[in-house]
């Protein structure tokens, strides 16, 4: 996932997530054919030990898929096609789609349990327009 953005002219940067996965091809193949993502930047790493730039830290995919501290956020124009599309090509999610103040959403999970909300808005007529 990534984001162009600009501070102020020539300070511009890009925004990524990086998954820490158990398997890369596993990660890559839900993204790309479960869920039908063109790959166009996708960060995924196996993770592993500390290194001289984060001595004490390791990186490991969640080891508790009840305890949240990241989900990806997918925002998408049909939710009741998005979620049969998925779900009939493996996707397991946790509920329907439900509503709410000012979306339609539900969760599913990825093969190393990231969790992954899918979001239609209903106070414009397509997920970009909240941007713009």
């Amino acid at each position: 996932m990534q984001v162009p953005t600009s501070v102020e002219p020539g300070l511009d940067f890009v925004v990524t997530a990086t998954l820490i996965v158990a398997d890369i091809k596993r990660s890559t193949a839900f993204y790309r054919d479960v869920l039908g993502a063109q790959v166009l930047w996708l960060t995924i790493n196996v993770g592993g030990g500390p290194t001289d730039d984060k001595p004490e830290v390791t990186a490991t995919p969640p080891q508790h898929p009840n305890d949240l501290s990241f989900f990806l956020n997918l925002r998408v124009n049909d939710i009741a096609r998005f979620h049969e599309r998925w779900r009939s090509s493996g996707a397991t999610f946790i509920t329907e789609p439900k509503k709410h103040a000012s979306e339609l959403r539900c969760y599913m999970r990825d093969p190393d349990g990231y969790l992954i909300e899918v979001g239609q808005t209903t106070v414009t007529a397509g997920p970009f327009d909240l941007y713009q």
